[in-house]
């Protein structure tokens, strides 16, 4: 057993001895993320409205506000893209704190929708 691993090994190093620095770093970040993206994915496909009004908690909103937020973002079915990412990209674009964010989104939720559309 402790052979076979040893050989792994060495198979490995060979393959890598090969690579210049600039090819090892970019070898790196494919690595990096094959293995970020299913973690992505799990985490659009599994969330929560109680994981995402925590996530809003951690950014300072109350919990009144952080409910009815997410309550809001789920009737727009945008749970899967983040509360806090949109909070966070609608304070951006409007340049607002994050509480004035969050009002604003909560009084008119359809602003939210266009958080996402691509630009020609």
């Amino acid at each position: 057993m402790q052979d076979a691993r040893i050989a792994k090994f060495e198979k490995r190093r060979a393959e890598l001895s090969q690579l210049n620095d600039q090819q090892l770093k970019t070898l790196f970040w494919e690595l990096c993320d094959k293995i970020v993206e299913p973690m992505l994915e799990y985490g659009k496909n599994y969330t929560s409205p109680s994981i995402e009004r925590s996530v809003l908690h951690r950014m300072g909103l109350n919990t009144a506000v952080s409910k009815e937020l997410v309550s809001k973002i789920t009737e727009a079915g945008l749970l899967g893209k983040g509360a806090g990412n949109i909070l966070l990209k609608y304070s951006q674009k409007h340049s607002l704190s994050l509480p004035e964010a969050a009002a604003a989104l909560i009084k008119t939720p359809e602003a939210m929708n266009t958080l996402f559309k691509k630009e020609n």
